[in-house]
C-alpha cells in the first residue's frame, strides 16, 4: 500500500487551484459526515440514570407542585 505522511498531502493540497481545494473539502467533510453518522447509533437506554444525583436531597412531589404553581403566576 502506497504511504503518503500528512505534510505530503499538504504540499499537494496546495499546488491545487482553489476551486479544486474548496471542492476536495466539500468531499472531505462529506466522507467524514458520512463515516460519523454511520457510527453514531445510539440508544435512548444509555440516557437511563443519567443526573439522577440531582434529585436526590429534592422531595420531586413537592418540586412539581412549585412548578405547576409557577406557571399560573
Amino acid at each position: 500500500m502506497l504511504e503518503i505522511s500528512y505534510s505530503q498531502v499538504v504540499s499537494e493540497i496546495n499546488q491545487l487551484s482553489l476551486t479544486d481545494q474548496l471542492r476536495l473539502l466539500e468531499e472531505m467533510a462529506s466522507l467524514i459526515r458520512r463515516k460519523t453518522i454511520a457510527g453514531t447509533t445510539r440508544s435512548i437506554l444509555e440516557l437511563q440514570g443519567k443526573g439522577k444525583e440531582i434529585w436526590e436531597d429534592i422531595d420531586v412531589r413537592k418540586y412539581l407542585d412549585e412548578e405547576r404553581t409557577s406557571w399560573n403566576g
